[in-house]
């Protein structure tokens, strides 16, 4: 099931309720039908057979779209079916998103807005370098990160302390959904504008300004994780003790908007 979605590059939430017949693996993927590896959103939502009652188990899900281009799709997909009489769309709804409220240095903004526009087309872009539109920010984007002798580096990005330079693994980049770019470059970007080799301010200063622009938070667990899952033999304890602490700042991240929401 695809269904467009006008965007026209606005901020808004999609809302659906979803009904399905059997358990079932859902996948959802928001993505601009014009441009390849451009995904907006990317879930899988699992129907279990105990939330089943007279045959039927329903899901409301939002999904934040705080950036988007001219035009996306909405693609729900039984992911172990070819077919999708399985479940059922019983709401869509569209919610307008008020401009986002972050509270940062005008060079760390101009810094997030050239990192969220290249993620926006780093699925489609040829290696090279990018400047951003005032030569402030330099992104060089390589088919792979490596070392001094030229073997590949896990890391999807990283950044240079002293400059603005980024340097970032077009294989890598290729494969994550444009929310998970973001993530990783705000990351990179806090190495650079708290001048710190510490991974976990970075983790945190880069997660919470992702999360202050209206990214969504599951996306921010897939940023948090992707790369350990994908070189498991590079994991260690302090990879385990930063994924900890994301998923700490995004579960007070929530439990803080669900307060001013009640508020």
């Amino acid at each position: 099931m695809v269904i467009p979605i006008p965007s026209h590059k606005s901020r808004f939430t999609i809302k659906l309720v979803i009904r399905a017949y059997h358990p079932l693996e859902l996948g959802i993927i928001v993505f601009d039908p014009t441009r390849p590896n451009s995904h907006y959103f990317r879930r899988k939502v699992s129907f279990q057979a105990s939330q089943f009652k007279e045959g039927k188990a329903f899901r409301e899900i939002s999904i934040p779209l705080p950036i988007s281009s001219e035009t996306l799709a909405l693609e729900l997909i039984d992911k172990h079916r070819s077919h999708d009489d399985g479940f059922q769309l019983d709401k869509l709804e569209i919610e307008k998103m008020p401009p986002a409220q972050i509270w940062e240095t005008p060079e760390r903004h101009r810094f997030m807005e050239f990192a969220i526009k290249f993620a926006q087309k780093a699925g489609y872009s040829k290696t090279g370098f990018y400047d951003s539109p005032d030569k402030e920010f330099l992104i060089q984007y390589l088919p792979t990160i490596a070392d001094e002798n030229g073997n590949e580096l896990v890391t999807p990005a990283r950044i240079h302390q002293k400059m603005p330079r980024v340097q970032i693994s077009r294989k890598a980049f290729k494969r994550f959904s444009i929310p998970v770019r973001v993530a990783i470059l705000s990351h990179e970007g806090c190495h650079f504008f708290r001048n710190t080799r510490s991974e976990k301010v970075a983790d945190l200063c880069g997660i919470k300004y992702y999360l202050d622009y209206g990214f969504p938070t599951i996306e921010a667990v897939y940023a948090a994780t992707k790369v350990f899952h994908q070189h498991p033999e590079s994991v260690g304890e302090p990879h385990v003790a930063r994924t900890q602490d994301i998923m700490n700042l995004i579960d007070n991240y929530k439990e803080k908007q669900k307060f001013k929401k009640v508020a």
